[in-house]
């Protein structure tokens, strides 16, 4: 240690580098000589002090007593230039100080009173900076020259107190004494403090950890946002940042925490007690600091405790002047910044030698030693803590290697916060070392996953190059060329076998070039391979051979198919045409009609007939387009459209496609996917057909594309004008009876295991199926009930049999047996083993269960004979659903039989008509209709109800029927919604039938559209209905004579024994329907007689009376 009496001399010396500093902007490598003495300046070790430093960086490592430990804080030792030094200019030192109280005597006496505005007390920045307490005689004061003679130095010292520190908030994770900490500091207000703090030479401020992990703010605007305990921390060096406008109005600090402090109070930006700054501390920021004068004193009055700055003044006020308290954060009261009052914080006292203490150290030494076997991080931030020790042992400061532990670890806010709070040591390293402990197990799946990495990826390496090594073996022995040049060979080869059009051959040039150019780990390649196969699984050029033969088309068809002899005519055109021309380009069928008329089934047997290749896909509820169109190559898993995957199953450009329930396409947020069949079902346009995922255009035009569709109203018209509509209607009783025998019955018979045995469908049976069970158009119900019949006979024969005669034991082959043992003795296991057993046990089969074959066909003995008639079906499929086939057997006035079509066929419907109360002269007329009717039927009710009317004012003009009738028409079934106009002539029969009392023949039925001046209009589905009049019994049907070539095209099978009528006006229809009306008694009104009753009623009470 240095003498006192030494201490002013060092001081100035100090002070003068101080200034050299700040002026000079040195940095702290080296420092040059200071006066002209030639004395040379000490020059310090480079591992005591930073490399470099910035022109803002100040000393870092000169702070602490050496009692302390880690940072020494004392004034070190002179060397021989200094102590020489010092001896030859003692003398001159004296004099000097002489001097100085002679000026200061002359200074007070003619200068006028003290400045009021407390220069004096902060002109260097600091009052403490002074060598000698409050006088401040050797500080530099207001000098700016120094005498040669001063050039001892020493190092500035960190205030031991220091009451009151612009505070900054830390967020994520506490500071720790003893090491370092970069921040970012954003707020332009606070960056200028900061900058104005180093250039004064007070570069301290007190970090405090924010409570929020998410805040993120450089001011402390509540005292409960932060936590209480924090540091107080030296600016070691500050770096202005940029913005992107190229602004200056950031910089990145680096801290240096001190010691432990605790905030004692808060002084928010804003705050009254900041805003009161007094109007002399605003003319002294905004002034000029003058050059302070330096008190004479003498030697004694200069010793004390030593309090170092970079930049000390004093100026000793007037004795009458009392002295000012002077504040060392005054000038940041200028500034919005957070200020704190805050009171230091020291370790309680603890015994170095205490057992626990030593145990905890070891552990995490222990620890420490774990961790940086794993983390090379972590081994060098040891390494270096290690070496910075001043007692060479990082055992003997407990408390600074528990604060290590905290700062190094990557623990949770909150508890590295209560590592700093603690001041006890014991319990300060209990909770580092819990810390650590978690850094330890980070640290060990950290490593652990990085093992696991790194033993996949050097058995990958380890595969990849005994791959390599094993192709390049196989290449050099002539036995296997390189995959990826095996893969361009494949490629060509099946390119030269197809007739790929020009455009097509040079998208796949480019594709094999570009695949001979990838690298197969490439994602690319992939995508190109891929590519590159459906490319070449289209069959350019490649068609199949077509069978052109009449007569075996015919054959074909007739063994698949009973009736629909619209159907085979087309096909058979088709085939005409073709056999002719030698080919036939592709044509687009749609197929409608109701469900269950082989409208699917149809396209099997064409394909079948002309040899084509068939697949069928359904477009029922899709919306996506990319289904018809295909997806980009872009996309993840993309594939073609249904078309080209149709092509590359069949092999050939001229597939039959069939593409069901068109008329169910939806539409969706990917698309309108009918849209897109435009384009696919346009013999003008398929020709160059482009997918989406091909790009390259593709000739569909071989292609026969039939399409199915119960209705056509839900196709939109384009689409629908695009294809060759052909109509199946429904099938009546006879065909029905025929398709039972030929196909539904033996197929059903052999389904059911029965195929040989004498089991008999009567037609009786069958007959009755049709008429009490199944009436509707199609087969498919019939098919189902059919089944339903030889089901039932299979189990009357095992049951009439019993076991004896059907053994099991015989059913099983070895194989079978064999597994059956096994499974019981399974079974058996089970039962005995524990409930708590696994499930999967008992659920799946094992492999000695299972066998290709187990059972084979049971042979039923030739006596057996089971016959179904029309008396015996009610015992194999129930009760009859329908009971008749008609409503009436004799229909009352007012009720007519209509016809309506349905999606399911035809059907009849009658009209009724009655009348709701007598009628009387005080009686009013009304219409009242039921039955479920949508909008165009009840307006056809209404035009019915208008021509009646008109019919019988012409007609029968004395018939007030219609003037005071309260009529309720209804359409039976009112559970079934009903629309159409063919109901027209139906309606106006029934009103008339009603209003001229006269019954209807019960085997008439009629349809057609009526105008209101009597015009009968054409319909739809005359086959249909005529079918339905055909099944209903009727004997004559009525319908419009625009739809006399319809009836015409009928086949007579369906029109025999019913006698057509078309007819124009309903004049026409009414002749037919009332021949023999007597038109005198028609044209009588009951209301006139009933008029008269009363008259007599009324004039035989007069008489009475």
């Amino acid at each position: 240690m240095l003498s006192r009496q030494r201490i002013p001399r060092i001081l100035a010396s100090r002070t003068s580098l101080a200034h050299s500093i700040r002026s000079s902007s040195l940095t702290s490598s080296s420092i040059r000589p200071l006066a002209a003495g030639g004395k040379h300046a000490v020059t310090r070790p480079r591992h005591e002090r930073p490399a470099t430093l910035s022109s803002f960086s100040t000393y870092t490592a000169l702070g602490k007593k050496s009692d302390k430990g880690f940072f020494d804080n004392s004034i070190e030792p002179l060397s021989e230039e200094e102590r020489k030094a010092n001896v030859d200019h003692a003398e001159d030192e004296a004099k000097e100080a002489e001097v100085k109280r002679a000026r200061s005597k002359s200074s007070n006496s003619e200068s006028p009173a003290a400045p009021e505005d407390g220069k004096a007390g902060a002109a260097g920045g600091s009052s403490a900076g002074s060598g000698s307490g409050a006088d401040g005689g050797s500080g530099d004061g207001g000098k700016r020259g120094r005498k040669p003679g001063d050039k001892a130095l020493a190092k500035p010292v960190v205030p031991e107190i220091y009451p009151q520190v612009m505070a900054i908030p830390i967020a994520k994770r506490p500071l720790f004494p003893g090491f370092y900490k970069a921040i970012t500091i954003k707020d332009p207000n606070v960056a200028a403090a900061i900058t104005e703090m180093i250039k004064r030479g007070q570069p301290y401020v007190g970090a405090f950890l924010f409570k929020d992990e998410n805040a993120d703010d450089d001011v402390i605007r509540n005292r409960d946002d932060v936590y209480d305990v924090g540091v107080f921390a030296q600016i070691t060096s500050a770096f202005p940042m940029n913005n992107q406008n190229g602004e200056g109005t950031s910089l990145t600090a680096i801290l240096y925490p001190h010691r432990r402090i605790k905030l004692s109070e808060l002084i928010p930006p804003g705050s009254p007690e900041a805003a009161s700054i007094d109007g002399a501390k605003e003319g002294a920021a905004a002034e000029p600091v003058p050059e302070p004068i330096p008190k004479v004193t003498d030697e004694s009055e200069q010793k004390g405790d030593v309090v170092a700055s970079f930049e000390e003044s004093a100026v000793t006020p007037r004795p009458e002047q009392k002295e000012k308290s002077y504040e060392p954060t005054s000038f940041l009261k200028k500034y919005p910044v957070s200020l704190v009052n805050v009171e230091n914080l020291t370790e309680e006292p603890y015994d170095p030698k205490s057992q626990v203490i030593r145990a905890v150290t070891n552990e995490i030494v222990n620890v420490f030693k774990e961790v940086a076997s794993m983390n090379s991080l972590f081994r060098d931030q040891i390494s270096t803590f290690s070496m910075s020790q001043s007692t060479g042992n990082v055992m003997a400061e407990p408390a600074k290697l528990a604060d290590f532990a905290a700062a190094v670890s990557a623990g949770e806010p909150a508890e590295l916060q209560e590592v700093l709070s603690s001041l006890n040591v014991e319990e300060r390293m209990h909770k580092a070392l819990l810390v650590l402990k978690k850094e330890h197990v980070n640290a060990q799946l950290q490593s652990k996953i990085t093992k696991d990495v790194e033993q996949k990826i050097t058995k990958r390496q380890r595969e990849y190059w005994l791959m390599e090594q094993m192709k390049g073996i196989r290449r050099e022995l002539g036995i296997e060329s390189d995959g990826k040049d095996k893969l361009v060979e494949k490629f060509k080869e099946l390119a030269d076998k197809l007739a790929m059009p020009e455009a097509v051959r040079k998208v796949f040039d480019d594709e094999l070039n570009k695949l001979a150019h990838l690298e197969p780990a490439a994602s690319e390649f992939n995508v190109t391979r891929n590519y590159l196969d459906w490319l070449t699984n289209i069959p350019w050029g490649q068609s199949s051979a077509e069978n052109f033969d009449i007569l075996n088309a015919m054959k074909v068809l007739d063994e698949d198919h009973y009736g629909l002899k619209d159907v085979k005519d087309r096909i058979l055109e088709f085939i005409a045409v073709g056999k002719l021309r030698g080919t036939v380009e592709g044509k687009i069928l749609c197929f409608v009609g109701p469900p269950g008329v082989g409208k699917t089934s149809i396209g099997k047997s064409i394909a079948r007939a002309l040899g084509r290749q068939y697949y069928r896909f359904s477009v029922g509820g899709l919306t996506d387009v990319a289904e018809i169109k295909g997806h980009r190559r872009t996309y993840v898993g993309a594939l073609p459209g249904r078309v080209i995957q149709a092509l590359k199953k069949c092999k050939t450009e001229n597939p039959l496609i069939l593409i069901d329930e068109i008329d169910k396409i939806g539409r969706g947020y990917q698309g309108d996917p009918s849209s897109a069949l435009l384009e696919l079902l346009d013999p003008e346009q398929n020709g160059s057909f482009l997918d989406h995922y091909l790009d390259v255009p593709v000739d569909l035009s071989k292609v026969l594309f039939v399409c199915t569709a119960n209705l056509t109203d839900t196709i939109p018209r384009p689409l629908l004008d695009r294809m060759e509509v052909i109509r199946l209607s429904g099938y009546v009783a006879d065909e029905k009876m025929a398709i039972a025998e030929k196909y539904l019955a033996p197929q059903a018979q052999e389904m059911a295991g029965l195929k040989g045995v004498d089991v008999q469908l009567t037609k009786d049976a069958i007959e009755e199926l049709n008429k009490s069970y199944c009436r509707e158009s199609g087969v498919r119900n019939l098919k189902k009930k059919i089944e339903q019949v030889y089901r039932k006979s299979a189990l009357k024969i095992v049951q009439d049999l019993g076991e004896q005669a059907l053994p099991e034991s015989e059913a099983l082959t070895e194989e079978g047996k064999a597994a059956q043992k096994e499974t019981e003795k399974k079974q058996t296991e089970e039962a005995e083993s524990d409930e708590t057993k696994s499930p999967k046990a008992a659920t799946e089969a094992s492999e000695k269960e299972t066998t290709e074959k187990p059972r084979v066909a049971m042979k039923i003995p030739e006596n057996v004979h089971v016959v179904i008639n029309k008396d015996n079906l009610k015992d194999y499929v129930g009760p009859p659903i329908f009971t008749s086939d008609r409503l009436y057997d004799v229909t009352p006035p007012g009720v007519t039989m209509g016809l309506a079509w349905t999606s399911m066929g035809g059907a009849a419907m009658y009209v009724e008509s009655i009348l709701q109360s007598a009628l009387t002269s005080k009686s009013s007329p009304s219409l009242e209709i039921t039955g479920n009717l949508k909008t165009v039927m009840k307006e056809s009710s209404a035009i019915a109800y208008s021509y009646a009317k008109a019919v019988m004012a012409k007609d029968f003009p004395k018939n007030r029927f219609f003037d005071k009738a309260k009529i309720h028409v209804h359409v039976p079934e009112g559970a079934v919604q009903k629309d159409g106009p063919s109901a027209g002539i139906t309606m106006t029969t029934s009103l008339l039938s009603l209003a001229l009392d006269t019954p209807i023949d019960p085997q008439i039925a009629m349809t057609g559209e009526l105008t209101l001046t009597g015009k009968v209009l054409r319909i739809g589905g005359l086959r249909e209905k005529t079918v339905a009049a055909r099944r209903a019994g009727c004997k004559m049907v009525v319908f419009p004579e625009d739809n006399l070539s319809d009836w015409l095209e009928l086949p007579e099978n369906v029109k025999e024994g019913i006698e057509g009528r078309p007819v124009r006006w309903y004049s026409e229809v009414f002749d037919l329907i009332f021949p023999n009306l007597d038109r005198e008694a028609a044209n009588k009104s009951r209301i006139i007689e009933e008029d008269k009753s009363e008259k007599e009623k009324s004039k035989k009470n007069d008489d009475d009376d």
